[in-house]
């Protein structure tokens, strides 16, 4: 683990003195040549030195911050999500930090950037998947990194907290399989998310296991903002042959996917079997109450935050911890058996 640089490492690799570096720092304080100046500006850049965070961390003690960098919180997972891990950081004395990317790699860069001139305690985050020197910096630099919801593969020694999504989908799955359903379709996330990927594997799991054929028409991938949901699920009622069943693996577009069910006509259960990951309480008030997977956000919060403070040294063990939580399945009445067709 690299050691984090001192007023010392930047003035010896600028071939100057602590108390020129030290006038860079506080301009009005003494003369210092302008060419000299941006030679000590870029030595504290290569570095990754930010004098005044780390000044206010000798004075204070050690941070008591963290870093919540989540992809959208107008997505109502990542709104309950950044709730309990407030609650849960509040009850350990600590701060947090809230930031969002939007799905953004540049906004997550920026964003990034921000926290490690803060120097959090620890970075709790929902990555895009992108912007892997940056996360690599921040585990060289010592803070702790936890993703939650999703992970990076390229960053196998990232700390990961996520719900079993391989198996939440499979359980969906075979609930429309053995209701007597033939014909399921899935919604998922984008299949460059890992999100996207478990779930897709999990649904084609459960036809695996009900010996059931894989139809590609029926998997549809939708992003994690906008109303993708809906024109897959246009797409889907349009096939010649349409699904009976339909998995909505993607919390963002639950809406947009019954909006679109509900301006076609569609009547649940009778025309098309419904399971949503979304547990907010209006699922439980549609005409039918909707059967639903419940992500126990409260224990993504708790496991998150628990290691984003579990290295408060800055030592690491080199050994990552992947935490998976199981979702819960919630019959309700959206589910029945289909309906012969002519």
């Amino acid at each position: 683990m690299q050691k984090q640089p001192t007023i010392r490492d930047v003035a010896a690799a600028a071939g100057v003195s602590v108390a020129v570096v030290s006038r860079v720092l506080n301009p009005g304080s003494g003369p210092v040549a302008a060419a000299t100046r941006g030679r000590v500006s870029d030595v504290m850049e290569t570095l990754g030195y930010h004098p005044r965070t780390a000044a206010r961390e000798l004075k204070h003690g050690p941070p008591t911050t963290l870093g919540l960098l989540l992809a959208d919180v107008s997505n109502p997972f990542f709104a309950r999500l950044a709730d309990q891990v407030v609650q849960e950081a509040h009850s350990r004395g600590i701060q947090v930090l809230l930031m969002t990317t939007q799905e953004d790699d540049q906004l997550e860069s920026e964003r990034l950037a921000t926290l490690i001139e803060r120097r959090v305690s620890g970075i709790i985050a929902t990555p895009t998947g992108n912007n892997l020197d940056t996360w690599k910096k921040l585990q060289d630099m010592g803070t702790d990194v936890v993703f939650v919801d999703r992970s990076i593969p390229a960053l196998p020694a990232v700390d990961v907290v996520t719900i079993n999504n391989t198996e939440s989908a499979r359980s969906a799955t075979a609930l429309m399989a053995a209701h007597g359903h033939r014909r399921i379709a899935i919604i998922s996330g984008p299949a460059s998310s890992t999100t996207g990927r478990d779930r897709i594997a999990g649904y084609r799991e459960a036809l695996d296991a009900a010996g059931l054929e894989q139809d590609e028409l029926l998997i549809r991938s939708a992003a994690f903002r906008g109303a993708a949901g809906g024109d897959a699920t246009t797409a889907l009622l349009s096939l010649e042959d349409p699904p009976t069943a339909l998995v909505v693996a993607n919390t963002a577009q639950v809406t947009a996917v019954l909006r679109r069910l509900a301006h076609a006509g569609i009547s649940i259960p009778e025309e098309l079997s419904v399971i949503v990951f979304e547990d907010s309480p209006w699922t439980e008030l549609m005409t039918p109450p909707l059967t639903i997977v419940r992500q126990p956000i409260d224990l993504l919060a708790r496991h998150s935050v628990r290691l984003a403070l579990s290295n408060p040294s800055g030592k690491t063990s080199g050994k990552p911890t992947v935490v998976r939580v199981d979702a819960e399945l919630i019959e309700r009445s959206s589910v029945s058996r289909p309906k012969p067709r002519p």
